[in-house]
Protein backbone atom coordinates (compact mmCIF):
# COMPACT_ATOMS: atom_id res chain seq x y z
CA UNK A 1 0.00 0.00 0.00
CA UNK A 2 1.35 3.46 -0.95
CA UNK A 3 2.62 5.78 2.02
CA UNK A 4 1.35 9.30 -0.30
CA UNK A 5 -0.17 11.80 1.82
CA UNK A 6 -3.52 11.35 -0.31
CA UNK A 7 -4.15 7.86 1.15
CA UNK A 8 -3.28 9.26 4.44
CA UNK A 9 -6.83 9.52 6.99
CA UNK A 10 -6.83 10.48 10.72
CA UNK A 11 -9.84 9.48 12.68
CA UNK A 12 -10.85 10.31 15.90
CA UNK A 13 -12.04 8.07 18.45
CA UNK A 14 -15.94 8.55 19.53
CA UNK A 15 -16.70 5.43 21.21
CA UNK A 16 -15.12 1.67 22.47
CA UNK A 17 -16.74 -1.33 23.40
CA UNK A 18 -15.73 -4.53 24.79
CA UNK A 19 -17.21 -7.16 22.68
CA UNK A 20 -15.95 -10.27 24.23
CA UNK A 21 -12.94 -10.64 26.56
CA UNK A 22 -10.45 -10.50 23.68
CA UNK A 23 -11.94 -8.18 21.70
CA UNK A 24 -12.51 -4.55 21.93
CA UNK A 25 -14.63 -2.63 18.88
CA UNK A 26 -13.11 1.16 18.43
CA UNK A 27 -15.31 3.71 16.73
CA UNK A 28 -13.78 6.36 15.02
CA UNK A 29 -14.95 9.69 12.63
CA UNK A 30 -14.11 13.22 11.98
CA UNK A 31 -13.37 16.01 8.91
CA UNK A 32 -10.13 13.34 8.60
CA UNK A 33 -11.86 10.52 6.94
CA UNK A 34 -13.95 12.72 5.00
CA UNK A 35 -11.82 11.21 1.80
CA UNK A 36 -12.20 7.66 2.90
CA UNK A 37 -13.80 5.20 0.34
CA UNK A 38 -14.40 1.67 0.37
CA UNK A 39 -15.02 -0.39 -2.77
CA UNK A 40 -17.55 -2.91 -1.66
CA UNK A 41 -15.11 -5.78 -0.19
CA UNK A 42 -15.45 -7.31 2.80
CA UNK A 43 -11.90 -7.55 3.57
CA UNK A 44 -11.30 -3.86 4.08
CA UNK A 45 -8.40 -3.08 5.80
CA UNK A 46 -6.64 0.06 6.80
CA UNK A 47 -2.71 0.23 7.66
CA UNK A 48 -2.96 1.55 11.56
CA UNK A 49 0.22 4.34 12.13
CA UNK A 50 2.02 4.34 15.05
CA UNK A 51 4.39 7.03 15.76
CA UNK A 52 7.05 6.72 18.59
CA UNK A 53 6.25 9.04 21.02
CA UNK A 54 8.57 11.55 21.77
CA UNK A 55 9.64 11.73 17.73
CA UNK A 56 9.57 14.92 16.05
CA UNK A 57 8.47 13.98 12.37
CA UNK A 58 8.17 16.41 9.34
CA UNK A 59 5.08 18.11 9.22
CA UNK A 60 2.73 17.30 7.39
CA UNK A 61 3.53 13.87 8.23
CA UNK A 62 3.44 11.42 5.31
CA UNK A 63 4.92 7.86 6.14
CA UNK A 64 6.78 7.69 3.11
CA UNK A 65 8.25 11.16 3.77
CA UNK A 66 9.43 9.63 7.06
CA UNK A 67 11.12 6.58 5.42
CA UNK A 68 12.96 8.76 2.97
CA UNK A 69 14.07 11.33 5.55
CA UNK A 70 14.52 9.78 8.96
CA UNK A 71 16.59 6.67 10.17
CA UNK A 72 14.80 3.68 10.34
CA UNK A 73 14.60 3.13 14.10
CA UNK A 74 12.21 5.96 14.22
CA UNK A 75 10.11 5.08 11.18
CA UNK A 76 6.29 4.83 12.62
CA UNK A 77 4.91 1.13 13.09
CA UNK A 78 2.28 -0.11 10.98
CA UNK A 79 -0.49 -2.63 12.02
CA UNK A 80 -3.14 -3.80 9.35
CA UNK A 81 -6.86 -3.92 10.43
CA UNK A 82 -9.47 -5.29 8.76
CA UNK A 83 -12.22 -2.19 8.28
CA UNK A 84 -15.34 -3.87 10.54
CA UNK A 85 -17.86 -1.52 9.10
CA UNK A 86 -17.91 1.82 7.88
CA UNK A 87 -21.37 4.39 7.43
CA UNK A 88 -20.17 7.05 4.82
CA UNK A 89 -23.19 8.75 5.70
CA UNK A 90 -21.91 9.22 9.29
CA UNK A 91 -18.79 9.13 8.50
CA UNK A 92 -17.61 6.49 10.93
CA UNK A 93 -15.28 3.22 10.81
CA UNK A 94 -15.75 0.40 12.98
CA UNK A 95 -12.40 -1.37 13.60
CA UNK A 96 -12.11 -4.39 16.16
CA UNK A 97 -9.23 -5.55 17.78
CA UNK A 98 -7.65 -8.89 19.46
CA UNK A 99 -6.51 -7.95 23.03
CA UNK A 100 -4.33 -10.18 25.15
CA UNK A 101 -2.93 -7.71 27.86
CA UNK A 102 0.12 -6.49 27.41
CA UNK A 103 1.15 -8.04 24.42
CA UNK A 104 1.58 -6.39 21.00
CA UNK A 105 0.96 -2.68 19.88
CA UNK A 106 -2.81 -2.51 18.49
CA UNK A 107 -4.66 -3.95 21.35
CA UNK A 108 -3.29 -2.54 24.15
CA UNK A 109 -3.96 1.56 22.30
CA UNK A 110 -7.50 -0.18 22.09
CA UNK A 111 -7.77 -1.01 25.54
CA UNK A 112 -6.49 2.15 26.46
CA UNK A 113 -8.58 3.90 24.22
CA UNK A 114 -10.89 6.93 25.10
CA UNK A 115 -12.93 9.33 22.86
CA UNK A 116 -10.91 12.19 21.21
CA UNK A 117 -7.80 10.13 20.99
CA UNK A 118 -6.66 10.44 17.61
CA UNK A 119 -6.03 7.21 15.02
CA UNK A 120 -3.46 8.24 11.88
CA UNK A 121 -4.20 5.40 9.18
CA UNK A 122 -3.27 4.60 5.43
CA UNK A 123 -5.59 3.27 3.10
CA UNK A 124 -7.88 1.64 1.95
CA UNK A 125 -6.92 -1.97 0.48
CA UNK A 126 -9.16 -4.76 0.27
CA UNK A 127 -9.43 -7.98 -2.28
CA UNK A 128 -12.41 -10.43 -1.66
CA UNK A 129 -15.74 -10.53 -1.07
CA UNK A 130 -18.07 -13.41 -1.50
CA UNK A 131 -18.94 -14.34 -5.18
CA UNK A 132 -22.52 -13.99 -6.32
CA UNK A 133 -21.51 -16.87 -8.90
CA UNK A 134 -20.33 -19.52 -6.23
CA UNK A 135 -21.72 -22.73 -5.50
CA UNK A 136 -21.03 -22.37 -1.98
CA UNK A 137 -18.93 -20.39 0.09
CA UNK A 138 -16.21 -21.37 2.67
CA UNK A 139 -14.96 -19.10 5.78
CA UNK A 140 -12.45 -19.74 7.49
CA UNK A 141 -10.13 -18.14 10.33
CA UNK A 142 -8.72 -16.89 13.49
CA UNK A 143 -9.94 -13.99 15.76
CA UNK A 144 -7.67 -12.35 13.69
CA UNK A 145 -9.89 -13.06 10.59
CA UNK A 146 -13.21 -12.39 12.47
CA UNK A 147 -14.05 -9.19 11.22
CA UNK A 148 -13.77 -9.83 7.99
CA UNK A 149 -15.66 -13.00 8.27
CA UNK A 150 -18.18 -11.37 10.16
CA UNK A 151 -18.59 -8.74 7.24
CA UNK A 152 -18.36 -11.38 4.59
CA UNK A 153 -21.28 -13.47 5.90
CA UNK A 154 -23.16 -9.77 6.11
CA UNK A 155 -22.62 -9.65 2.54
CA UNK A 156 -23.17 -13.54 1.31
CA UNK A 157 -25.84 -13.24 -1.29
CA UNK A 158 -29.22 -14.03 -0.35
CA UNK A 159 -29.74 -18.02 0.04
CA UNK A 160 -26.55 -18.56 -0.74
CA UNK A 161 -24.79 -22.23 1.66
CA UNK A 162 -22.00 -21.38 3.15
CA UNK A 163 -19.66 -23.15 6.00
CA UNK A 164 -17.81 -20.70 8.68
CA UNK A 165 -15.32 -22.31 10.65
CA UNK A 166 -13.89 -19.77 13.56
CA UNK A 167 -11.61 -20.86 15.91
CA UNK A 168 -11.96 -18.62 19.36
CA UNK A 169 -10.07 -19.53 22.57
CA UNK A 170 -13.72 -20.56 24.35
CA UNK A 171 -17.21 -19.93 24.18
CA UNK A 172 -16.90 -16.75 26.05
CA UNK A 173 -15.19 -15.29 22.76
CA UNK A 174 -18.07 -16.04 20.38
CA UNK A 175 -19.82 -13.21 18.66
CA UNK A 176 -23.28 -13.23 17.19
CA UNK A 177 -22.88 -13.28 12.79
CA UNK A 178 -25.44 -11.75 10.94
CA UNK A 179 -25.87 -14.25 7.75
CA UNK A 180 -27.74 -13.40 4.91
CA UNK A 181 -27.10 -16.27 3.30
CA UNK A 182 -27.63 -20.17 4.59
CA UNK A 183 -24.79 -20.31 6.70
CA UNK A 184 -24.04 -22.90 9.13
CA UNK A 185 -21.59 -21.33 11.95
CA UNK A 186 -19.36 -23.29 13.76
CA UNK A 187 -17.27 -22.10 16.75
CA UNK A 188 -13.97 -24.10 17.29
CA UNK A 189 -12.84 -23.12 20.60
CA UNK A 190 -8.53 -24.02 21.57
CA UNK A 191 -9.21 -24.76 24.96
CA UNK A 192 -5.55 -24.30 25.29
CA UNK A 193 -3.98 -25.86 22.01
CA UNK A 194 -1.96 -24.38 19.76
CA UNK A 195 -3.63 -21.85 17.24
CA UNK A 196 -5.05 -23.20 14.38
CA UNK A 197 -4.87 -27.09 15.55
CA UNK A 198 -8.48 -27.51 16.26
CA UNK A 199 -9.57 -25.64 13.10
CA UNK A 200 -7.71 -27.62 10.82
CA UNK A 201 -9.11 -31.06 12.06
CA UNK A 202 -12.68 -29.44 11.70
CA UNK A 203 -11.71 -28.14 7.90
CA UNK A 204 -10.23 -31.22 7.19
CA UNK A 205 -13.04 -33.30 8.38
CA UNK A 206 -15.53 -31.28 6.51
CA UNK A 207 -18.33 -33.12 4.21
CA UNK A 208 -17.39 -30.44 1.26
CA UNK A 209 -21.13 -29.38 -0.85
CA UNK A 210 -21.35 -29.97 -4.20
CA UNK A 211 -20.76 -27.00 -6.40
CA UNK A 212 -17.95 -24.87 -7.41
CA UNK A 213 -16.35 -23.16 -3.86
CA UNK A 214 -15.43 -19.80 -2.95
CA UNK A 215 -13.36 -19.71 0.15
CA UNK A 216 -11.42 -17.17 2.28
CA UNK A 217 -9.23 -18.47 4.90
CA UNK A 218 -7.02 -16.58 6.94
CA UNK A 219 -5.07 -16.23 10.35
CA UNK A 220 -2.18 -17.63 11.62
CA UNK A 221 0.24 -18.05 8.93
CA UNK A 222 1.06 -21.63 10.31
CA UNK A 223 -2.69 -23.56 10.43
CA UNK A 224 -3.28 -21.35 7.07
CA UNK A 225 -0.43 -23.16 5.21
CA UNK A 226 -1.80 -26.41 6.55
CA UNK A 227 -5.16 -25.34 4.85
CA UNK A 228 -3.76 -24.16 1.59
CA UNK A 229 -2.18 -27.74 1.26
CA UNK A 230 -5.43 -29.55 1.59
CA UNK A 231 -7.89 -27.02 -0.30
CA UNK A 232 -5.34 -27.14 -3.18
CA UNK A 233 -3.81 -30.58 -3.11
CA UNK A 234 -6.36 -32.81 -1.58
CA UNK A 235 -9.53 -31.23 -2.12
CA UNK A 236 -7.90 -29.57 -5.57
CA UNK A 237 -9.76 -25.83 -5.13
CA UNK A 238 -7.92 -23.86 -8.15
CA UNK A 239 -6.41 -21.01 -6.39
CA UNK A 240 -8.27 -18.40 -8.14
CA UNK A 241 -11.28 -19.35 -5.96
CA UNK A 242 -9.83 -18.76 -2.73
CA UNK A 243 -8.59 -15.64 -0.63
CA UNK A 244 -5.82 -17.19 1.48
CA UNK A 245 -3.21 -16.04 3.62
CA UNK A 246 -1.09 -15.44 6.85
CA UNK A 247 -2.62 -12.27 8.78
CA UNK A 248 -0.19 -12.88 11.41
CA UNK A 249 2.61 -15.57 11.99
CA UNK A 250 3.06 -16.75 15.69
CA UNK A 251 6.25 -15.85 17.52
CA UNK A 252 7.20 -13.21 15.48
CA UNK A 253 6.02 -9.80 15.32
CA UNK A 254 4.32 -7.28 12.59
CA UNK A 255 7.53 -5.80 11.07
CA UNK A 256 9.04 -9.74 11.17
CA UNK A 257 6.92 -11.38 9.69
CA UNK A 258 6.22 -8.77 6.45
CA UNK A 259 10.01 -8.75 6.08
CA UNK A 260 9.16 -12.92 5.31
CA UNK A 261 6.01 -12.92 4.33
CA UNK A 262 6.92 -13.14 0.43
CA UNK A 263 9.15 -15.78 0.79
CA UNK A 264 7.08 -18.04 2.65
CA UNK A 265 4.46 -17.40 0.44
CA UNK A 266 7.27 -18.52 -2.57
CA UNK A 267 8.14 -21.61 -0.84
CA UNK A 268 3.94 -22.25 -0.36
CA UNK A 269 3.66 -22.25 -4.08
CA UNK A 270 6.73 -24.25 -5.06
CA UNK A 271 5.46 -26.99 -2.67
CA UNK A 272 1.88 -26.85 -4.10
CA UNK A 273 3.37 -27.28 -7.65
CA UNK A 274 5.43 -29.88 -6.52
CA UNK A 275 2.63 -32.00 -5.44
CA UNK A 276 0.18 -31.27 -8.02
CA UNK A 277 2.54 -31.85 -10.64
Amino acid sequence: MAGKPTDHHRGVVLRTERLTPHMIRVVVGGDGLRDFELSGQTDHYVKLVFPHEGVDYPVPFSVQNVRETMPRELWPRLRTYTVRAWDAEAREMTIDFVHHGDSGLAGPWAARAVPGDELLMLGPGGGYAPSPEAGWHLLVGDESALPAIAASVEALPEGAPAHVLVEVDGPEDEQKLEPVGDARVLWVHRDGRPVGEALVQAVCGLDFPEGDVHAFVHGEAGFVRRLRHHLRVERRVPLERMSISGYWRSGVDDEAWRAVKQEWNRQIDAEEAAALG
